[in-house]
């Protein structure tokens, strides 16, 4: 089950990337549709326009004005994080 998410992440990452600009990267644009179209819940909840900048911008580690895998996967690994306390939280109150 593993190898198909990492297939999966692989496989999205990709398709998303390159559009604008280098294939092996996502620009702001290319990002925001990405997580607009494929994590839409989770990135409505970030709230704030401002704070989701502030995000993406945080997310682009060597400052490129770009995103690559490694800086995707972080992004992704913090928001199964946030889920998996979310629902781990929600089924400890029952």
């Amino acid at each position: 089950m593993a190898q198909y998410a990492m297939a999966g992440l692989i496989d999205v990452f990709h398709s998303y990337s390159g559009k604008e600009g280098d294939k092996h990267k996502l620009n702001k644009r290319e990002l925001k549709t990405l997580l607009n179209e494929k994590l839409p819940g989770h990135f409505v909840m970030i709230g704030k326009p401002t704070k989701r900048h502030k995000i993406m911008n945080d997310l682009d580690e060597n400052q490129d004005g770009e995103v690559d895998f490694q800086e995707f996967v972080v992004l992704v690994t913090a928001l199964t994080v946030a889920c998996n306390e979310f629902f781990t939280g929600c089924s400890k109150k029952d």
